[in-house]
């Protein structure tokens, strides 16, 4: 039987300094809400020491319905509107083409 597990791996790259600081400023409680996801397995979003205007990724979700489940709620939040327009650099396995 195959793995359900998605993973997502990659960086977020902000558009400039003011959207980076905005979204170090919010990450801890993106970082809560998404950790008390139900398919959440683990979750870490950390800016990288060597470029202020990048977050490198580490997710994982139990299966496609709880990465979409993720995605879902992530609509209209103010992450999701402070995040909009960075650059999303992400490897995803686990996913049929229809999942993504």
């Amino acid at each position: 039987m195959a793995d359900p597990t998605v993973r997502i791996e990659g960086r977020l790259i902000c558009r400039d300094r003011a959207q980076a600081d905005r979204i170090a400023e919010f990450l801890v409680e993106h970082v809560r809400l998404t950790r008390a996801e139900s398919a959440c397995l683990s979750f870490e979003v950390t800016r990288d020491p060597a470029d202020a205007l990048v977050f490198v990724v580490s997710e994982t979700f139990v299966d496609a319905a709880g990465f979409a489940a993720h995605k879902a709620r992530m609509v209209g939040t103010v992450w999701a509107e402070i995040s909009e327009g960075a650059t999303r650099d992400y490897v995803v396995t686990g996913l049929a083409p229809a999942d993504g």
